[in-house]
């Protein structure tokens, strides 16, 4: 692995791909730094180094150009006040205005460049896009994992025009050794659990971890497709009819393998999907017609409990229920509770970005798990065994 610690940064210009994909509020004020946080320690690496710094990143899904709201100039006062300096910024991340700052940037200062996805070639993973970023720096630095699994001008083809100067920085190098223990060897007992909206998010991962994992535990909308396979009535809950086959095939190859795979025998229940919603309690597979199942229930929050904090080795990916709604938000905060428990007293953990990051950090435990990672859908396609062309663009010799 192409690691930052073996490149001097010296005098050098460093292109660095960060994840700067943060939360705004309506006044463009961040909501959640936990992403640039993530990047301070390569950000600082460089300019330790006496290097200079070009950040580049996208923010949101813009349809047509720029637009204001996902302008990244309303991340500049947060990073110059991390790293107690003025930073520059670039209208665009390509142009006259953006070559002129890069041309005269000095060592330990840094530059930010406008939304990469302003322009529809970075995304179409543009040759020559990706051939004018690379005109701004001398060295390639991917730091971020959470766009990885895509094929875009500055995550994948950039590295093209640096064959020998590429490296991964440390966001990029831990998430690829965390996911690596939880593949590998990984002390019993394992636990994995997997919430969500759908299975159909799931499947591969969950299909890879039948060889892996001692228990499996299964939360969130996704259960009740489960539930519906096993027989149960599920009222309005939510349900993929047409995953219903696979998952009973899922439950009879965690049967076969001796996979603990659990469905929360319990389910919080409501009449709406509203935090203001008439809230019940019952077996999930015995909801009532109209209402819904919501969180996993009393029961079923015990039974995760006691397996988790038994575990040696847990991964978490996807919230047990509607964890936004504090009505529902109970089991995930229990599975929460169970990993930190576990954590404590020796279990590895690794938490899977998305959703199960967000519910992590909203409880303040993510300085309490072993390690949070920053991309999700990454994570998990690195998990099913997909190559990230993020990744294998640094670690390729021929080019």
């Amino acid at each position: 692995m192409r690691t930052i610690d073996q490149y001097n940064f010296a005098g050098k210009k460093a292109l660095v791909r960060v994840d700067f994909n943060v939360p705004l509020d309506s006044d463009h004020r961040i909501t959640d730094d936990t992403r640039i946080r993530a990047a301070v320690p390569t950000i600082q690496k460089i300019l330790a180094d006496g290097g200079a710094v070009i950040l580049m990143s996208h923010l949101g899904r813009p349809k047509n150009g720029p637009e204001e709201k996902y302008s990244l100039r309303h991340l500049v006062t947060r990073l110059s006040e991390e790293f107690n300096t003025t930073v520059f910024f670039a209208e665009d991340c390509v142009g006259p205005e953006a070559a002129q700052l890069a041309a005269g940037l000095q060592p330990g200062q840094i530059l930010l460049l406008e939304n990469l996805r302003f322009h529809k070639a970075e995304e179409k993973g543009d040759a020559d896009f990706a051939k004018e970023l690379a005109t701004l720096g001398d060295v390639y630095v991917n730091d971020a994992f959470g766009t990885a699994h895509r094929e875009h001008a500055s995550t994948a083809v950039i590295a093209r025009y640096f064959p020998k100067d590429k490296v991964m920085g440390y966001v990029m190098t831990a998430e690829l050794e965390n996911a690596r223990r939880v593949l590998g060897n990984a002390e019993r007992s394992y636990t994995a659990i997997m919430g969500g909206a759908k299975i159909s998010d799931k499947i591969l991962i969950i299909e890879k971890l039948m060889d892996r994992v001692d228990n499996l535990l299964i939360g969130g909308g996704m259960s009740y497709t489960f539930v519906k396979a096993d027989g149960g009535e599920i009222g309005s809950s939510l349900v993929e009819e047409d995953k219903i086959d696979l998952a009973k095939r899922l439950i009879a190859m965690a049967r076969e393998k001796g996979v603990n795979l659990m469905i929360p025998v319990d389910s919080v229940i409501a009449d709406a999907f509203s935090n203001d919603a008439n809230v019940d309690t019952c077996l999930s597979h015995h909801i009532k017609p109209l209402w819904m199942g919501l969180d996993i229930g009393p029961t079923a929050r015990d039974m995760y409990a006691d397996v988790i904090r038994n575990s040696k080795t847990i991964l978490w990916n996807g919230p047990m229920g509607v964890f936004e709604m504090s009505n529902f938000s109970v089991g995930t905060e229990a599975v929460a509770d169970a990993v930190v428990d576990a954590t404590r007293m020796g279990a590895y953990s690794l938490i899977g970005g998305g959703d199960s990051a967000a519910a992590v950090n909203k409880f303040g435990y993510t300085d309490k798990v072993s390690y949070v990672s920053t991309g999700g859908g990454a994570l998990l396609e690195y998990m099913e065994g997909k190559t990230l062309p993020g990744v294998a663009a640094i670690e390729r010799d021929d080019y």
